[in-house]
């Protein structure tokens, strides 16, 4: 848990730097992240087993130079929250790009309860601002630990429109009734699974607790499950939200099938932009029985 001592300044220190233009904000961004590196012993760890287990194909160079690419990506997520907290309406509409919006204006044109299958890339919340400030939408909010943080990032999240922010014990059915009154659901379901929540479908050919409360909430809600990532641009210029066509034939009778179509499609654009996933989560933490864990 952040100590209250230092979150104050940290906060402080967030608000000064969302001043500066995105391109040098970027660049302190990449120092930090080379000094969490550096410090983080446990966090690199984590990434290096990662990167091992999903890309056993590179070399321990290549494998090495990803995870500082990585960790220059995270340090720019964090300090660039802080436009995203702070910056005008203005100044994110010219940082934030959108584009597919038509595939999702098609389907609530149409009546149709979204959901939005947004992956733990590192510009999520430029993401979900992007979102927030073109449609009123829902989404499920994780109390923070830090008092100071919890309040400056529900406030960022309830900065535009009229964003309705669940938690877990507000359960299925606010979810779905937000869909249904004309609301997407800004939906994050690839990390880590609890044994009694997942089934163990691969992941870069690795067995990978995954949730099947995808497939399970579009069959209950009679919801169409639209993509969308976020990429964090080069050089400073900033963002961009791409929505793609809805699935076809979705869910489908198997949950199983279903998670494994899941993993498979993040798979492909993770490839992308290999540095933008967030490798420093526990991802295999939850393994088969018998299996040991491997953090």
């Amino acid at each position: 848990m952040l100590s209250a001592v230092y979150s104050l300044p940290l906060a402080a220190l967030l608000w000064l730097l969302h001043f500066l233009p995105l391109s040098a904000l970027a660049a302190i961004g990449r120092g930090l992240g080379r000094l969490l590196m550096r410090i983080g012993k446990k966090r690199r760890a984590v990434v290096a087993l990662n990167l091992l287990w999903c890309f056993p194909e590179l070399d321990t160079a290549a494998r090495g130079d990803l995870a500082r690419r990585h960790f220059e990506a995270l340090g720019r997520s964090f300090l660039e929250r802080g436009i995203l907290w702070w910056g005008s309406s203005r100044r994110l509409k010219k940082l934030i790009q959108v584009e597919g919006e038509q595939h999702l204006q098609a389907q609530l044109a149409a009546g149709r309860p979204v959901i939005l299958l947004a992956p733990h890339f590192l510009g999520l919340d430029a993401g979900g601002v992007g979102i927030a400030m073109r449609h009123d939408s829902v989404s499920l909010y994780a109390a923070q630990r830090n008092p100071l943080f919890d309040r400056l990032l529900l406030r960022g999240r309830q900065r535009f429109g009229d964003q309705l922010l669940l938690s877990r014990q507000d359960g299925t059915r606010a979810t779905i009734k937000a869909m249904k009154s004309g609301r997407p659901f800004y939906y994050l379901p690839d990390l880590n699974a609890r044994r009694r929540d997942a089934v163990f479908v691969p992941f870069f050919g690795v067995p990978a607790a995954t949730n099947t409360g995808l497939p399970r909430l579009a069959r209950v809600a009679g919801a169409v499950v639209l993509p969308c990532v976020t990429r964090t641009l080069p050089g400073g210029v900033g963002y961009r939200v791409e929505i793609g066509e809805a699935w076809a034939d979705y869910p489908s009778s198997d949950p199983v099938a279903d998670a494994a179509r899941m993993n498979a499609w993040l798979e492909g654009m993770i490839r992308t932009m290999p540095e933008q996933y967030y490798w420093v989560h526990r991802r295999f933490k939850t393994r088969p029985l018998g299996e040991a864990r491997p953090y």
